[in-house]
């Protein structure tokens, strides 16, 4: 059947007519997606910006936590918009929100353990139990902090070895510091023969810690009967000095309690004799 060029004319027109419609349409949603998307990227960098600037007005507030915070609030309105764009063009955001929320859900089951370390690394940032710089020991670990990350935290240890704990190991043990209050005490204990004259000898440890200019004078130091042998009596010297000079302190007064107790002719009683093997006794 031959087709009338008036009625193609006409279908021609139709369609040209919803074709003009349609362009008009989507470029209109085009446009303001394209404007929606150049403001939402520059009102995300202000609102990134914003919070980190706000952020470092709080005392004491972590820089890793004000990086960390602001890029959320960053790549939070950067989603908010992308969802948007896709509704300028029809598309249902109700089910691009519920898809988001499933991988969200799937990539949080699968990534459990890392979240858990970042979970423990904004707790350690915040209530900051160790700072860099400090010796702690928590649990099995222990060192000098060197640096705290989101996932993980990196300690030298007295040897100089490198130690790499996740956030949620130190997060969930007691933590020991060490440099936190900026004083340490220590106890140097010796033993002498219980022959010698026990007053002559505390007060010769006292005035051996007296000549220390690193041991603090309050609290005063100490020396005292820590423990009666049968043939030995142990003497303790207890005193006070700053963290950064604990080890240092100790080595040298050992060493300085020694040497007085040899200038005052005390005398520290020697190990028996180890008896002879089987062996030996035989021949």
């Amino acid at each position: 059947m031959p087709t009338d060029p008036q009625d193609a004319l006409l279908t021609v027109q139709a369609g040209l007519a919803q074709l003009s419609t349609l362009i008009v349409s989507y470029s209109f949603s085009a446009i303001g997606a394209v404007i929606l998307l150049i403001v939402g990227y520059l009102f995300a960098g202000i609102a990134e910006r914003s919070i980190f600037a706000a952020l470092g007005h709080i005392r004491g507030f972590d820089a890793t936590l004000r990086h960390f915070f602001s890029k959320i609030v960053r790549y939070a309105i950067l989603t908010l918009v992308v969802i948007m764009v896709l509704g300028q063009f029809g598309v249902q955001t109700a089910s691009i929100i519920a898809a988001i929320g499933a991988v969200g859900l799937a990539i949080g089951l699968a990534l459990q353990g890392t979240l858990q370390n970042i979970a423990a690394g904004i707790m350690l940032l915040a209530l900051r139990p160790f700072r860099i710089g400090e010796s702690v020991e928590v649990g099995s670990v222990a060192g000098t902090v060197e640096e705290i990350g989101l996932f993980a935290t990196k300690l030298r240890t007295v040897e100089g070895v490198y130690i790499l704990a996740p956030n949620s190991t130190l997060w969930n043990q007691p933590v020991r510091n060490f440099t936190r209050n900026g004083v340490r005490r220590t106890d140097i204990t010796l033993s002498i023969g219980s022959w010698n004259d026990i007053d002559r000898g505390q007060k010769t440890l006292l005035a051996a810690a007296g000549t220390e200019k690193r041991i603090r004078r309050e609290p005063a130091p100490i020396a005292f009967v820590a423990s009666l042998g049968e043939t030995t009596v142990s003497l303790t010297l207890r005193y006070w000095t700053s963290a950064a000079d604990y080890f240092a302190t100790q080595i040298d007064m050992t060493k300085r309690a020694k040497q007085a107790f040899d200038s005052q002719g005390i005398s520290i009683p020697l190990p028996p004799p180890e008896a002879p093997p089987p062996e030996a006794r035989k021949q």
